[in-house]
């Protein structure tokens, strides 16, 4: 089965309607952080393979991801911490393969 076929019509919709977007699948999750920012839990995690933190918000604590395989939709963003500017994901959906 080629890539093409593995998307499904949601994410083949996405990707066609917004180009800057990427969609990764199969991803191993090496570390899971969940932190609350007012409101929202804010949750990083940090990919085999990548050196970027994928960043999204859940309005709830999601469980662990750590050691799974997730299929991201993402996009590339550059963040300013404490001064350096630094590139982020942002995750768009994310789910457990």
């Amino acid at each position: 089965m080629s890539f093409e076929q593995k998307l499904s019509k949601e994410n083949k919709k996405l990707l066609n309607r917004h180009p800057r977007l990427n969609h990764a699948t199969m991803q191993k999750v090496t570390s899971h952080v969940q932190r609350k920012e007012g409101d929202w839990i804010i949750n990083t995690l940090l990919i085999d393979g990548y050196d970027v933190p994928f960043r999204y918000k859940r309005k709830e604590a999601y469980r662990s991801l750590n050691g799974a395989r997730v299929n991201l939709t993402y996009y590339a963003t550059k963040e300013a911490v404490a001064g350096f500017e630094m590139e982020v994901m942002s995750v768009v959906k994310v789910v457990r393969s």
